[in-house]
């Protein structure tokens, strides 16, 4: 059994999650989610608690009982609390702002990158240069963070660059002019 499908998710106060026909629907003060599993797992709702069980004692059943749970528990933790995710722009003249649901950036190209917010997403981006993403989906939040940071990665010489505001980023010693 997988050790992370063993543990119950539990269900705060104000979220209800309904099981019916391969799809698990959680509603919240946020908003909505579903999401489907297959035949490998049964999900059941005991109370304040919602477990997620093999069908079998197989290699699939063990990896969709441990990924099943997981993206119950992200879609609970969602609507209840939500996702945030921040970006720091770093570099002179890189710079990003919100303009209506899109995401314009400057980052050192002659054009300006424009990326269109997903529905479903609420982006900020303040003069210091950190962009916030927040949402209710978990994948969500992650995928467009990673897209808007694979526009401009971080260099290990100057720094300039996207990176998250947890990131470290390992400075590189450029050229010493030595012969």
């Amino acid at each position: 059994m997988s050790k992370v499908g063993k543990l119950p998710v539990s269900i705060p106060a104000g979220v209800t999650v309904s099981v019916a026909n391969g799809l698990v629907t959680v509603k919240g003060p946020k908003g909505e989610l579903k999401q489907d599993f297959n035949s490998n797992v049964t999900v059941e709702v005991n109370g304040s608690e919602l477990v997620v069980k093999p069908t079998a004692e197989t290699k699939a059943a063990n990896a969709a009982h441990g990924l099943y749970r997981a993206l119950i528990q992200n879609m609970v933790t969602g609507v209840s609390a939500g996702f945030s995710k921040t970006l720091v722009i770093t570099g002179v003249g890189y710079r990003a702002e919100v303009k209506g649901k899109e995401l314009v950036m400057n980052l050192g190209y002659s054009n300006e990158f424009i990326a269109i917010i997903p529905e479903g997403l609420t982006v900020t981006a303040d003069a210091q240069g950190k962009i916030t993403i927040s949402g209710i989906s978990k994948q969500q939040v992650g995928e467009f963070s990673a897209q808007i940071r694979g526009l401009r990665g971080p260099e290990p010489y100057k720094g300039k660059g996207i990176r998250y505001e947890t990131e470290v980023i390992r400075r590189k010693v450029g050229k010493t002019g030595v012969k």
